[in-house]
C-alpha cells in the first residue's frame, strides 16, 4: 500500500458536539471523524456517538499528537 494510499484511509477531521454548561463553560464531546471525498467537493462522516440536547456540530483539523521529551 503506497502511502497516499494510506493517508486517504485516515480521517483528516473529527466531529465534535460543543455545548455550554450552567456556569457558562463550553463542552466538548467527540462523536466521531470525516474524511474528504476524492473530488474535494464533501467530506463523508462518521459518528461514533449522536449529540443529545442543544449542541453545535464543530468540524476540526485533526492534529498530530505532541510528543512529550523524556
Amino acid at each position: 500500500m503506497s502511502n497516499q494510499t494510506a493517508t486517504r484511509l485516515r480521517p483528516t477531521h473529527r466531529i465534535y458536539g460543543v455545548s455550554k454548561t450552567g456556569d457558562e463553560k463550553t463542552r466538548w464531546t467527540e462523536l466521531g471523524a470525516a474524511w474528504p471525498h476524492k473530488d474535494g467537493k464533501g467530506f463523508q462522516l462518521k459518528y461514533n456517538a449522536c449529540p443529545i440536547g442543544d449542541c453545535e456540530i464543530v468540524l476540526r483539523l485533526v492534529q498530530p499528537k505532541s510528543r512529550v521529551a523524556q
